[in-house]
């Protein structure tokens, strides 16, 4: 049996490593939309739990007769920690091994293991939504419906997104550079010099398209376009790039304001919690039109700065920068952070 190329053992380590990273993240995240509830409730699926809008998502499905989701449902969870751990254990044990059959062997595994689950998963939403209480407020035409295994499904007015979380990337991400390490190996790489010079080209690329793949799904902010984009609080056209803000949910929604007093009313009425959002962003006083992190920034507080809903607060990349421009322009007031100025 051939020894594995000294490159694809170590990218097997990686993505046997990444693996562990299951253990603190979820796996699988459930998304509903529905009339009363515009941003939307998340259910996430873990290893061993469940974490999210649970209760709030089992009041919705009382009115159309599903039942509660519970975490006894899933026996899954009884098991599926010490699964993770053994496919842990069998990358090391093959880089060890030394052996490509080894990572032929071990790329099977992850392949049905990953195939079981899906069915798994599709038979759980398939017994959950065809077991419907008859005497339900709201009728299902046909009394069934069918939660989507992966991707969108409407029913009536409430839709339904079902996608991986960062927990199951990190298993796709495994999957694909032990396909890439296989398909080289057995394959692409034959004629190769087994060098470390030869060898990281094909595996780097993946490598490098698997991580693109992961970090594309992270919500991101966008610029925002003045004298067009309306203020999501006050609903006026924002125009002034000194004084714009900006929230992105952890679900990718994002939200403008034309300057911090909007964002601030926003978040306090919304009863938000720091950790629902991604981004919180703000305009650089002295660069108009760039975001920089609000939580990070320093914060001026003067009555000259006379910004577009009389909150009057500017934000600056450092305190350094705040008295600059205190300085320069005279203007009376006070320095405040981001702590500070939410208690």
């Amino acid at each position: 049996m051939k020894p594995l190329r000294t490159l694809s053992r170590i990218a097997i380590l990686i993505a046997s490593l990444s693996m562990i990273g299951s253990f603190f993240l979820p796996i699988w995240r459930i998304e509903l939309w529905a009339p009363q509830y515009p941003e939307g409730l998340m259910m996430k699926i873990w290893l061993s739990h469940l974490s999210g809008d649970v209760e709030i998502i089992n009041g919705l499905n009382h009115y159309i007769g599903m039942a509660h989701i519970k975490e006894e449902m899933f026996p899954e969870f009884t098991f599926l920690p010490y699964l993770a751990a053994l496919f842990v254990v069998l990358g090391l044990v093959v880089v060890w091994l030394n052996k490509r059959v080894g990572a032929l062997a071990y790329l099977g595994l992850i392949v049905v293991a990953g195939i079981a689950a899906m069915v798994d998963f599709y038979q759980w939403g398939y017994q959950y939504g065809h077991n419907l209480d008859p005497t339900a407020a709201i009728s299902v035409p046909g009394m069934a419906y069918q939660p989507p295994l992966i991707g969108y499904k409407k029913l009536l007015n409430f839709g339904a997104y079902s996608v991986p979380d960062w927990g199951g990337f990190l298993f796709i991400f495994a999957g694909l550079v032990l396909t890439l390490v296989v398909a080289c190996e057995y394959f692409f790489c034959k004629n190769l010099t087994p060098t470390l010079k030869t060898q990281a080209k094909p595996l780097s690329a993946v490598v490098a398209l698997a991580l693109l793949f992961l970090f594309a799904c992270t919500p991101q902010p966008r610029p925002i376009d003045y004298g067009h984009d309306q203020c999501t609080f006050c609903k006026m056209t924002i125009m002034d790039g000194r004084f714009g803000a900006e929230l992105v949910t952890t679900k990718g929604k994002v939200y403008l304001f034309d300057d911090l007093f909007c964002l601030d009313k926003y978040y306090r009425m919304q009863g938000s919690k720091e950790a629902d959002y991604g981004h919180i962003l703000v305009n650089d006083y002295n660069k108009e039109g760039t975001l920089i992190d609000l939580r990070k920034a320093a914060l001026l507080k003067a009555e000259g700065l006379r910004s577009p809903m009389g909150g009057n607060i500017a934000a600056f990349s450092s305190l350094e920068k705040l008295k600059e421009a205190q300085s320069e322009k005279q203007l009376e007031g006070n320095s405040l952070d981001w702590l500070s100025w939410q208690k």
